[in-house]
């Protein structure tokens, strides 16, 4: 069997830093001053910023930190591609990512399956050997999921046809098994603050509400924005089909929060989607 060739970190050092004891610290800094609330409930995915961890790394925190509770062994991030397009989602398969916190092993079974979807789900290497925004969730990952496998993958295009394929085929694979799928996704560039406030609320009211179809319509329309629309979309599909009946935002800034400049500024959010185990609004304790 030939040796696994380990994708190398791309960004350690500039969107987040590579000594690992900083690093450590940072993340459990954002962890301590998280609030999210206990959900009761079975938790299914989560919805998390990909700036670099000054920006979004106090946001992402809210969703990360409910994994302290969690026994997720397997993990499945969607994130969308900044360097390619291609119409169809890519999952590398080479061998582990490698951060500053460690080396990542891979889902083998769960990619193998995903695999057998020929013309959905492929190898495009010039997909995620520049990508950021999948590589950004690992170190937090890694520091609320004592071990984990993971299957990384990066979609190509966000048409409403390739996230419902994708999510059926996610749904089937992960059925019998216990995955937690991730979201990776900002929301609107570059608009004024109170501008952007009002777009991605647009985008918080449909991930609160459950309801893919009516973001994506929302998307199309230019209702609102997101960079990583098909993941969310895909997302909140495919948890819907293994049973998710809630979504709940947990937290939402922007980048001028952070730097003071509110003339252009990248929207984050922090969401969950669970199956609740109460039948009216939002199961909290």
């Amino acid at each position: 069997m030939p040796a696994e060739k380990i994708r190398e970190s791309v960004i350690a050092g500039s969107w987040y830093t590579a000594d690992p004891k900083l690093l450590k610290k940072e993340l459990t800094m954002y962890l301590d001053r998280a609030r999210p609330p206990r959900l009761k409930g079975e938790l299914t995915g989560i919805v998390v910023p990909h700036a670099g961890y000054m920006y979004s790394g106090g946001v992402a925190a809210w969703s990360y930190k409910l994994l302290l509770d969690s026994r997720f062994d397997r993990v499945l991030i969607l994130a969308p591609s900044h360097h390619a397009s291609f119409s169809a989602a890519s999952i590398y398969s080479l061998g582990g990512y490698r951060t500053p916190l460690g080396t990542v092993g891979l889902d083998r079974e769960l990619i193998d399956e995903l695999y057998e979807r020929k013309g959905l789900i492929g190898y495009f290497p010039h997909a995620e050997s520049l990508e950021h925004s999948l590589e950004i969730q690992l170190p937090f990952l890694q520091t609320v999921l004592p071990d984990f496998s993971l299957t990384p993958v990066v979609m190509g295009s966000h048409g409403y046809d390739l996230c419902l394929k994708l999510a059926q085929a996610i749904a089937g694979a992960c059925c019998r098994k216990r995955v937690l799928i991730v979201a990776s996704s900002d929301l609107s560039h570059y608009h004024p603050y109170e501008e952007a406030k009002l777009l991605d609320k647009v985008c918080l009211d449909r991930i609160d509400a459950l309801d893919p179809e009516g973001l994506s319509a929302d998307l199309e329309h230019r209702k609102t924005q997101a960079c990583g629309a098909g993941p969310l979309i895909t997302v909140m599909l495919a948890a819907r089909l293994l049973g998710a009946n809630r979504g709940m935002v947990l937290n939402y800034a922007n980048s001028g929060d952070v730097s003071g400049d509110m003339s252009a500024v990248v929207g984050y959010a922090a969401a969950v989607i669970y199956r609740s185990v109460e039948d009216g609004e939002a199961a909290m304790r």
